[in-house]
Parts: C-alpha cells; sequence; structure tokens
C-alpha cells in the first residue's frame, strides 16, 4: 500500500469522525478557551485569582459578568470564619453602615468538579438550593472538601489564589470579627474593639474591610498551566469527572480531556451572561 493511498484512508477516517460529532461538540472544540487572572484589590492588601474556565465556564462567566459590570467597586469582605472561609461579593460599602447588599442576576448552574481546598475560590449560593450562586465568593482557608464538596450539591470551586496571595488572605482572616446580625454576623473590622461596639461606634471606611474593585490582569490563552486543581469525588456521580492525576500540561489546570469537551460542548448552549441591573 503506497504512502498515499495512506494518507487519503486517514484523511477519510478524519472527516468520517467529524462528522459524526454533535454539533455542540464540534463548535466547542473550534472555541478558544482561556484562563483569566483577576485581581482583587483589598485596602488590607491585593491577591490575584486564577480561573478556571474551562473546567467551570458558567461559573466562570457569571463571574466575569459581575466583575466587568465594577459591581465589585466598593465590595465589602463581610464574613470570616478562621479556619474556614473568607467571604465577599455581596455587599457594597456607600458611606453608611450597614453596607447594601448589590444587585444580582439568576443563579447560576452548579459545576462541582473540583475540591475545595486551601487556597480555592468557590461560590457562595443558598441553603437547598445547588443553582443559586450569584455574585457572592469565598476562599477557603483550610481543607474544607470533607464539607463542602457535597454539600448542597456541591459548592463549586471555579478558581485558586496564586503567588503570595494567600497571605493576604490569611491577614483578612487574622482581623477581629464582630456580630452585627444578619449577613454580618462575622464581619471583620480593622481599628475596631469590643469598647467600640459596647459604645455604639458605627463602622465607618477606615474599619471595614473594603474591596476597592476586582479586574482582568491576565486574559491570556494559557495562564499557570503548572496549577492542577483536585477532583471533587464526593459529589453526585452525574457531576464526576475522569481522575486527573496524570494531567500535567493542561491549560491553567482546567483542561480535562475529550471527556470533559463533550460535557461542556453539551452544556454549552445554556450559557449567558448575567445582568446586574
Amino acid at each position: 500500500m503506497t504512502i498515499q493511498l495512506l494518507k487519503k484512508l486517514r484523511a477519510l477516517k478524519l472527516s468520517t469522525l467529524a462528522a459524526a460529532l454533535p454539533l455542540s461538540v464540534s463548535l466547542m472544540l473550534a472555541l478558544p478557551t482561556h484562563a483569566t487572572v483577576v485581581e482583587v484589590r483589598t485596602v488590607a492588601g491585593d491577591f490575584q485569582i486564577n480561573l478556571f474556565d474551562e473546567t467551570t465556564p458558567q461559573n466562570v462567566e457569571n463571574l466575569l459578568s459581575y466583575i466587568n459590570a465594577g459591581a465589585y467597586s466598593n465590595n465589602v469582605v463581610h464574613r470570616s470564619v478562621p479556619g474556614f472561609i473568607v467571604q465577599m461579593g455581596g455587599f457594597e460599602y456607600g458611606n453608611a453602615f450597614p453596607p447594601d447588599a448589590i444587585a444580582t442576576g439568576a443563579g447560576v448552574t452548579n459545576e462541582p468538579l473540583l475540591s475545595n481546598l486551601r487556597g480555592t475560590v468557590a461560590m457562595a449560593k443558598l441553603a437547598g438550593n445547588p443553582d443559586s450562586a450569584t455574585s457572592q465568593f469565598f476562599i477557603n482557608l483550610g481543607d474544607n472538601s470533607a464539607n463542602l464538596d457535597a454539600q448542597n450539591g456541591g459548592f463549586t470551586v471555579l478558581g485558586q489564589v496564586i503567588g503570595d496571595g494567600m497571605d493576604v488572605v490569611d491577614a483578612i482572616a487574622a482581623i477581629s470579627r464582630f456580630n452585627f446580625g444578619g449577613a454580618f454576623t462575622d464581619l471583620p473590622l480593622r481599628n475596631y474593639t469590643s469598647a467600640d461596639g459596647a459604645n455604639g461606634v458605627v463602622p465607618n471606611d477606615d474599619n471595614i474591610v473594603i474591596i476597592t474593585d476586582v479586574v482582568v490582569v491576565d486574559a491570556a490563552v494559557v495562564t499557570n498551566p503548572n496549577l492542577t486543581p483536585v477532583q471533587n469525588t464526593l459529589a453526585t456521580p452525574s457531576n464526576s469527572i475522569p481522575n486527573t492525576s496524570s494531567n500535567n500540561g493542561g491549560s491553567s489546570g482546567g483542561a480535562f480531556g475529550g471527556w470533559a469537551l463533550l460535557c461542556l460542548g453539551m452544556m454549552l448552549w445554556r450559557r449567558s451572561p448575567v445582568k446586574t441591573n
């Protein structure tokens, strides 16, 4: 058999396979993938998050819609639980206390594919509603996989703090907390004491941990390919993914091979930006 004939047969097989692929998968294979890096800028320091665009596309797109709309300008770190999480994204400080809830859109579909380990960033949501995440997100201060990977359908991990960013997050977590009720039962306040609270001193921008903004700093196709997020093995079987321990070269640690592309292709048609007005 000649080399030319072999090439023709190979080309024929590839074209036949391409024709057999579902349209959604073909579109997914044709689309560029991204591994966006965003920077959270706070009065207590800045830290960067590498988003797993390929693994959790709907949740990343949802978060970026709030970022691009400027929804996190003058936002507040409103919850801090030592050894557990630091949470933000839901409230805006407008020179009056308590902070106001920001406008949010519809909840995003849960994508509990990755494990809630230290340094990972996950979406907050309502109890009993896996698909209720909107604008609020949190950073895991420790290994919360046993608690959060299965609870409420599993909490979607959509990114990871990179560089020395956890030094900043840990510093925020070390700030004294005060109970002002409602969403502010674990509110971190700087330069504020129990005596201030007892005397009715109202917290202001000198006390509140304010997020001045969250911005995209790197939208390159491949960023931080050395990151290897850990699979969530505790979520429901329908949400599980193949073992990724041998995958060392995926973009941003977010690619899980052909199986994931098939699933993501099927989900792609349901993705839509969240409105913030």
